[in-house]
């Protein structure tokens, strides 16, 4: 039976409707928020898999018709998610993880439908929501419910989900989830936010959820379905005691080797010697499969539970390090001769080669999705090969955390791009992980903010980034600084913050636990921006601020006006004017060649030119300044002579201009044939009289010429006399 709860959450309807849509799933709710609509379902399978991971997946499927829109490319319909869907998956899979026991084997689905889009009322938001309240309201066991706010900052206040205006105005783009009593996820992008501003904020974000909390529970206790008991993943006690007794030693010795790929081969060994071990002391058993597959897990557990211990109990890292100690910094820039900026960054065993390459306007790239934005000039791509990890693996599209990682470097160097009349450039940086031992996307700020600057892109003020880590125990925690993988395997939190030495420019939180205090995250700012200051002070030394020239290969650029009304001349019919000045220009036989000079045309009537060579750029310019040149009436021009006709003849001002002298104009005296005056490729003078009725310039040679008086046309008439005479 259909039921229909509503809210209003700050003067907006939230409207929940259940009971009609998707039935045969566990949960099923359509979300209404405003105009946006989501169709939440989850979907648990009856058998457990045999993998030793928790199931979840979630999807967040972005439709076009619901902006109105029909699917580029030739099949017409959606494809691969695009990489804001993926983000978006990203953003509801975070906080309802830990929501789960991870000793659930059994497969969990969640399946975000996006039917209409409101673009004031965040689609992303509403499906957080609706995951959340669809599995409250099935017998999937879930330890909710958990809800999302995006909170911006106009001035002094702070705002709740800002429409899409507001949103222009913002100087801060927080995505913030939790439960009633903590958070457990944070997504932001600020222009420099203050460390006490942005915790303001996330709490600020945290009150507002409380009430979508409530509002969830309010209808979980009303039709919410009794939780299904399901068989957990549990270990056999006195295997594990048998197992922790021969391992734990071993393996205390082995995580606190310093060496990356020394600390973990030793890992492996210990753990290898441990499955053999067992594999013979149960070799005569009949369920040795099942024995052996929770050895694996006991001494996964023993390497989790000893690096926290050590640094929970006795203040002490695996590699030795303080808890506010970053590991051994280093940077370089301009390695790469033909790139057009490029830097490594170097963090303890963690290494990204960035590099930017700067292009026309019209290199922009092409956004088909759901949102307002359809094109960005600021691009950031994350690259993960498998050799940085010292592994073999898959090489091809990128998958979930480079986009996700990519996504994160892009927010935070954002916020200090010039804009596009500043420096009229599409921006590309690509970041390429050499090596990795934690915290590749903030290694990827620090050396993307070099490329840039390397490449003479006047950046605000350069930004650096440092991940941070949480190791819980009851009441106890500790916070670490600079966390390298081990730490973010085993630990409770992934805390990453980028910015300027003035303030915050992104900020991502991953938990996996229930949420986090404002106390936890008082001090891990804090601890963050000590950090953070002294990685600036490493890459300043290298380069201080950006460079005042670009590199030789990048293309160079003039930017003019023209009239607006004089943009279709330019192009002129079929592209054909535009096309005549690129190839002539840039003496190429196509537009295509690599050569090619380019010219954006602006609808504002700014006129853009790139070409690696100042010579051709100028010669682009006066071509097509004289294409958009305006004729001033009653001015005397100097003229070549390009046709002849007996009407008259037609003379070029300039190229891409031309007028029409008529026979009567050619001179004071009467003219019989125009051949008889001039002849094509003669100079003339002329005098501009206008444009006729179907918009063409009229010119007059006569009007040009110094007036003759009687005395003249008398010894004209004599000489004419005499000619004739001369030839009887």
């Amino acid at each position: 039976m259909k039921k229909v709860y509503e809210l209003d959450f700050l003067g907006r309807k939230l409207v929940v409707e259940t009971g009609e849509l998707a039935k045969q799933a566990n949960g099923s709710v359509l979300v209404r928020y405003g105009d946006t609509v989501i169709l939440s379902v989850c979907v648990m399978g009856k058998n457990q898999v045999t993998q030793d991971f928790f199931p979840l997946q979630v999807l967040y499927q972005e439709k076009l018709y619901s902006v109105g829109k029909i699917p580029g490319g030739f099949i017409k319909r959606e494809g691969r998610p695009s990489d804001e869907a993926t983000l978006a998956a990203r953003i509801i899979d975070r906080p309802i993880r830990p929501m789960f026991d991870e000793n659930l084997r059994n497969e969990i689905q969640v399946v975000n439908t996006v039917l209409s889009v409101d673009q004031d009322n965040s689609p992303v938001m509403a499906a957080l929501f609706g995951s959340s309240l669809c599995l409250g309201i099935s017998e999937i066991p879930f330890d909710g419910p958990v809800s999302g706010v995006v909170v911006g900052k106009i001035g002094k206040e702070f705002i709740i989900n800002p429409t899409a205006e507001q949103m222009e105005e913002s100087e801060l783009n927080l995505t913030v989830a939790g439960t009633k009593d903590a958070i457990c996820m944070v997504e932001a992008g600020a222009s420099e936010l203050s460390e006490k501003e942005m915790l303001d904020a996330i709490m600020f974000g945290h009150e507002h959820i409380k009430m979508l909390c409530e509002f969830q529970q309010q209808i979980i206790d009303e039709i919410g379905k009794e939780k299904v008991e399901l068989p957990l993943a549990e270990l056999d006690p006195d295997l594990k005691k048998e197992v922790e007794e021969f391992a734990t030693e071993k393996m205390l010795e082995a995580i606190q080797i310093k060496d990356k790929l020394a600390k973990y081969a030793k890992i492996d060994e210990v753990k290898e010697e441990t499955l053999a071990e067992f594999t013979e002391r149960y070799a005569s058993d009949e369920e040795l499969e099942e024995v052996i597959k929770q050895v694996q897990k006991i001494v996964n557990l023993i390497e989790g539970n000893e690096v926290r211990k050590l640094i929970t109990d006795k203040k002490i890292r695996p590699d030795g390090r303080k808890m506010d100690e970053i590991r051994d910094l280093s940077a370089m820039i301009d390695i790469l001769p033909r790139t057009h900026g490029s830097a490594v960054f170097t963090r303890g065993e963690t290494q990204s080669l960035a590099t930017t390459t700067l292009g026309a306007i019209g290199e922009h790239q092409i956004l088909d999705g759901l949102g307002l934005e359809d094109a960005k000039r600021f691009m950031l791509h994350y690259n993960f090969p498998a050799f940085s990890v010292g592994e073999t693996g898959r090489y091809g599209s990128p998958g979930r955390r480079e986009i996700g990682h990519g996504a994160l470097g892009e927010r935070a160097l954002a916020q200090v791009i010039p804009s596009e009349e500043e420096f009229p450039y599409t921006i590309r940086v690509v970041s390429e992980i050499l090596e990795s031992n934690g915290s590749s996307s903030q290694a990827t700020i620090c050396a993307g903010c070099l490329s840039l600057m390397a490449a003479g892109v006047p950046i605000k003020a350069p930004v650096a980034g440092i991940a941070m880590g949480l190791i819980q125990n009851g009441k106890k925690y500790t916070i670490l600084t600079d966390i390298q993988g081990l730490e973010d395997h085993m630990g409770d939190m992934d805390f990453k913050v980028a910015g300027t030495t003035k303030g915050i420019c992104a900020l991502q939180m991953d938990i996996k636990i229930k949420g986090v205090t404002k106390a936890i995250l008082k001090e891990a700012l804090a601890q963050a921006k000590k950090a953070r200051l002294e990685i600036l002070d490493v890459m300043t030394d290298v380069i201080e601020k950006p460079r005042k020239e670009l590199s030789p290969y990048a293309p160079k650029i003039d930017t003019f006006m023209i009239n607006p009304e004089k943009i279709k001349d330019v192009i002129g019919r079929g592209g054909e004017m535009i096309t005549k000045i690129i190839l002539e220009a840039s003496n190429v036989k196509t537009v295509n060649d690599k050569d090619a000079v380019k010219v954006d045309l602006e609808d504002d009537g700014r006129v853009i030119i790139y070409h690696t060579d100042a010579n051709i750029i100028a010669k682009t310019r006066k071509m097509i300044e004289d294409v958009v040149k305006e004729v001033e009436v009653d001015k005397i021009y100097t003229g070549k002579v390009v046709k002849v006709e007996d009407f008259g003849v037609f003379v070029e001002l300039w190229p891409g201009c031309e007028g029409l002298v008529h026979v009567s104009q050619l001179a004071h005296e009467r003219v019989d044939k125009p051949k008889d005056i001039v002849s094509v490729g003669d100079e003339i003078i002329v005098k501009a009289t206008g444009y006729d009725n179907r918009g063409r310039l009229n010119l007059s040679r006569k009007d040009a010429l110094p007036k003759k008086d009687k005395k003249d046309y008398k010894d004209k008439d004599k000489d004419k006399k005499d000619k004739h005479k001369h030839r009887d």
